[in-house]
């Protein structure tokens, strides 16, 4: 029935001229020239936003490594204390052990060294022209791996403190990172 209907069968294609089809090349390569505009400057301002998280990051580690010492003092004392309060003779020698194996339990100088190249090679990752988010998404993931270490190393509240700022920082950087194509 449909096709018994005039003009059913019937189809009529309008040509553009010349002029129209410039036009539209015109229209289309602006538009483009604005995309492209626009991502660029995206991503200039994404690259300041991460270059200042990770320089959060690399200031909170500074003050990290200032308080480990004071950290380390505070794990030594707990420790005698702990045996002092046991009434029994202690086995020196024994003691020693021990406590180098809870010092070296929480020694966090690897995990510092390598947060700070993690750190490093994102900037640089930054500085690419290949397109890497997936990159700088896994380098984040490699960050948190880092803080998350040092954080369960830590045994000593004001690092915490400055571990769950660096894991803020770095929440965010990945939150960005998903924006990079």
């Amino acid at each position: 029935m449909a096709v018994r209907m005039p003009d059913a069968l019937v189809t009529h294609k309008d040509e553009i001229d010349e002029k129209e089809y410039k036009k539209i090349v015109r229209g289309i390569e602006k538009a483009l020239k604005s995309v492209n505009k626009y991502r660029s400057d995206e991503g200039k301002a994404l690259e300041k936003d991460f270059l200042e998280h990770t320089q959060n990051i690399l200031h909170l580690l500074e003050e990290v490594v200032e308080m480990d010492p004071d950290r380390i003092e505070a794990v030594r004392e707990r420790l005698r204390k702990a045996v002092a309060e046991l009434k029994d003779k202690v086995d020196e020698n024994r003691f020693e052990q021990e406590l180098i194996y809870y010092l070296e339990k929480y020694d966090i100088t690897e995990e510092k060294v390598r947060l700070q190249n993690h750190l490093e090679y994102f900037r640089k990752a930054l500085k690419s022209k290949d397109s890497n988010g997936k990159k700088l998404g896994f380098i984040t993931q490699e960050i948190g791996r880092e803080i998350n270490t040092i954080g369960s190393k830590a045994n000593y509240a004001p690092m915490q403190h400055l571990v769950v700022q660096m894991k803020d920082e770095l929440e965010k950087m990945k939150e960005q990172a998903l924006n990079v194509l």
